[in-house]
């Protein structure tokens, strides 16, 4: 039984549940690594819903007895070339959320790819030769943050937690 595809998925759901119950204690803390806390929290959640996305593909092809039903990569399953071999209605809704850059499933694959990515700096654009080059600084002002909120996370969570649910039924009915 612990030997069946679905229960990875499962732990990888509740692996990100764990973080981002991490992550808000984290964020509500005083410590002085607070900001370390809550960026490892925030990776962690996104490093387990991207295993638990891996599992759910895992589940479907191992399903279907697909050729890449081992893939070590979702994007590997998530592509058109997959559903062109087999007609697969729980693949081709994935295939489709991956592919539209608005959906949560885009959102989540983009921001577990972008933490393999070098840290960067901001690219700043030339400035105006006309203008003074001292330049006033407020140093209390923090920059905007990027970062993905616990929030949008756990709606993530939620997503891929509801769309297993909802394909297993689908599976089991078979």
């Amino acid at each position: 039984m612990a030997h069946e595809l679905y229960t990875r998925t499962n732990q990888k759901i509740y692996f990100a549940g764990l973080s981002l119950e991490a992550l808000a204690k984290a964020e509500e803390g005083r410590a002085m690594n607070s900001l370390a806390l809550i960026q490892a929290g925030r990776e962690s959640a996104l490093f387990h819903l991207y295993g638990a996305l891996l599992g759910l593909c895992h589940e479907i092809a191992g399903f279907y007895r697909l050729p890449q039903a081992n893939a070590p990569r979702a994007e590997m399953l998530l592509t058109r070339e997959v559903l062109e071999t087999i007609a697969i209605p729980e693949m081709a809704e994935m295939v489709e959320l991956a592919q539209n850059p608005e959906t949560w499933l885009a959102k989540l694959l983009s921001a577990h790819a972008a933490l393999f990515q070098p840290p960067r700096a901001p690219h700043k654009p030339k400035g105006d030769v006309t203008q003074p080059l001292i330049l006033a600084v407020n140093l209390d002002e923090e920059e905007a943050p990027e970062e993905l909120s616990r929030e949008e996370l756990e709606s993530w969570r939620q997503n891929l937690k509801g769309l297993a649910i909802r394909f297993r039924e689908g599976l089991n009915e078979c």
